[in-house]
This record gives C-alpha cells, structure tokens and sequence, in this order.
C-alpha cells in the first residue's frame, strides 16, 4: 500500500476502494459481457460448483445462454461436456483455487488493518484463541453434508438452497470469517468494558462453544434421524480417534525432531508452530484414512477427493508406485508427506526477525494457514466419523 501512502490516502481506505472497484468491475462486466464474464468465468468456476453441490448434482450446466440445468448422473455431464455446455462440477479447479487464494490474501491484508486499528493481534495469545474457530468451520461444513445426505435420501433437510450455500465451501469460509470477526468484536468490547480479563480466553470460550454445540448437533442428528435410513451413515469415533492420535504423534514427532536437530526452525514460532504441524497433519492423515484405511477401520463407505493437488499426486503415485505396493498402502500416502514437508517449511520461514518487526503481519498469516489444513481436515475426520 505504498502507492496510496504516495498518493495522501490511508491504506485501510485504498484496501475498502480496492475492494469497491473490484466488485463493481466484476458487476460491471457480468452485466455487459454475460456469456463471458458472469457464464464462462464466475459461475463456471465459482458460482456454479457452489450452486451443484448446494442442490446435491453431479453438475450444473448451462448451454446456449440459458438458465442452470442441474444433472444427476457423472455419464449425463460427460455428454454436456462434450457438447460444448458450460458444465460445472461440485468441488475446486485450479482457476477457482488461484481465485480463493488471491480474495484470501486480499481479506487477510483486510483483517490486518482491523487487527492494527483495534489494537489487538500482536501476540501469540491472539494466535491460540483462533484454533477452535477453525475445528468449529470443519463440524459446521459436515453439517451440511448431512443435510446432503437427508436431501439424497428424502428426509426432510435442516436447510434448503440458496440457505445451505452458507456452510458450503469455498463460502464457508466467508461465514465462519464473519462468525469470528463478530465474536472479536464482542470480546475485544467486553474486555474494555471491564467485563472480562483478557479477549482471548473470551475468544477461546466462544470458539469452543461452537465447536461443542456443533458437533453436539451432529451426534444428535446423525444417529436419530439418518443412520438406519442410509446405508453406510452411522457413528465411527474410531476415525477421529485415529486422525487425532496419528495426528498428534506425528506433529510432536517432527517437532521434537527438528528442535534437536535444527533448533532454528522451531525457534520464531515456539508452540504455535506445532499448532502447524498438527493442522496440517489433520488434514494429511484424514485424507489418506479416507481414500486408502476405511475399510480396515470399519467404516463402509467411499470417498473421493475434490482438491486438484491431492487428485495430482495420487494420480502421479499410481503411475510411479508398483500396483502391489499400492494394493497394500494405497495411493495417497504421498499427500500426508507433502503436508508435514511443506509446514515445516512454512514453520521455518517464520523465524523470529517476523514476530519481532511485524507481529500482527505474522500471527494473521499463521492464523491462514493453520486454517487452510485444520479446517478440511476437521471435516474429513467428521464425515467420515459419521459415515456421510
């Protein structure tokens, strides 16, 4: 934000008029140029998975400048494709994730201007307090996907198209952000106001609370209302104890490991960096548990990933390993490495020069990244915990 500071304008009011005229180019554009920029760009890579996962289709498709057509089969949108329709599939592209990441840093860079005139952020008391939000962002998106399961099954859901498009992601992530801006307000106002000691415990308070009572809800839900009327749904705490606990052993494994043996990483972030390493391998074990160890936990049901990097790697693993060898350790195992290699490396690039010339600049983007891993990892722990 130099060039503002150059131009007599403050960075927080550059960042709001950055973001007013994007939005309004985009409207702009989506008004006078439809096929292309509402069609082609933002509902085929955005809006449109968004709107067929919503409605539980295999995809959305528009064809000739019409309205969406929801589709159930993957054969029947194979043939859209083909046909030239514009067809958007439930889950990411690398267009949508380049899309998220560039609006993330935007709002990052948004919530630091907060952080800087609240006055609050800079230490790394603020950091801990944000953990339960992201265990609470991952149970509130497996909410969704049991009122999937009710829609798929008939039953009568909890909420219904546009609503659930609120815990859906990528805007969940919107609607846990707002979530926690709110519960920040209020626990920064109750600590000035003398009514509490300090905002973080407060914060902390309001994160787990959110997080107990949703999934409360879903060991409420689930058992009583879907299991017995869907095959496969049912309660399998075997899944997050064994996510937790492999979890667990392996972030404090490397942690320990590195602290012995290059002291250096661990030494800017401390205790928040095993935070890290226990987000992101979170979101490693669950996805290989879930692609590959099911069956050998006891839990019949299947999924697939939507993330084109994890997809990336397991097809580059099926055509590297030998096929007896994944037979026996499946394809995914890959992905986990490739979590624990890259926190590590974002641990060490957090050295202590960040935290002492920018804090708040550091704590946020940790905030980021923890959130990136323990958020889908919570949600795939928990669906496949209740077999969703």
């Amino acid at each position: 934000m130099a060039v503002s500071q150059r131009l007599g304008v403050s960075p927080e009011r550059a960042w709001v008029g950055a973001a007013v005229t994007a939005t309004a180019l985009l409207a702009v554009g989506a008004l006078a140029l439809p096929r292309l920029v509402w069609d082609r760009f933002l509902w085929h890579y955005f809006w449109g998975p968004v709107y067929a996962d919503a409605t539980n289709a295999r995809c959305a498709v528009i064809e000739g400048g019409g309205s969406p057509v929801l589709l159930g089969s993957d054969a029947a949108c194979r043939t859209a494709d083909a046909g030239g329709a514009i067809v958007a599939e439930p889950g990411y592209t690398v267009v949508s994730e380049i899309g998220y990441a560039v609006t993330l840093i935007f709002f990052l860079i948004g919530v630091l201007y907060l952080l800087r005139y609240l006055e609050v952020g800079h230490q790394k008391r603020f950091f801990f307090a944000l953990v339960p939000f992201m265990f609470f962002g991952g149970a509130l998106r497996v909410v969704e996907d049991a009122n999937d399961a009710a829609l798929n099954a008939g039953i009568d859901t909890l909420l219904s198209y546009p609503t659930n498009t609120l815990i859906i992601s990528p805007i969940i992530y919107f609607t846990v952000f707002v979530f926690t801006l709110a519960a920040l307000a209020a626990t920064v106002w109750l600590e000035r106001e003398g009514h509490v000691e300090e905002y973080e415990r407060a914060l902390f308070g309001v994160g787990v609370a959110g997080t107990v009572l949703t999934v409360g809800f879903l060991l409420w839900f689930v058992p009583t209302q879907l299991a017995g009327r869907i095959p496969g749904v049912g309660f399998y705490p075997q899944m997050s104890l064994f996510v937790l606990a492999a979890s667990s052993v392996l972030a404090y494994g490397l942690y320990r490991l590195v602290e012995v043996r290059l002291p250096v990483v661990n030494e800017g972030t401390g205790l928040a960096g095993l935070v890290v390493l226990f987000a992101h391998a979170v979101d490693g074990v669950a996805n290989v548990v879930a692609a590959d160890w099911l069956d050998p936990l006891g839990i019949p049901v299947e999924y697939g990933s939507k993330h084109p990097v994890n997809r990336f790697i397991v097809d580059v693993t099926e055509g590297l390993q030998p096929a007896g060898l994944s037979a026996a350790i499946g394809t995914s195992w890959p992905f986990l490495v490739v979590k624990l290699v890259a926190a590590t490396a974002v641990v060490y690039v957090f050295d202590r020069r960040i935290f002492e010339e920018n804090p708040r600049y550091a704590i946020v983007l940790l905030v980021a990244i923890v959130a990136v891993g323990l958020g889908p990892g919570t949600r795939d722990m928990l669906r496949a915990t209740f077999g969703i």
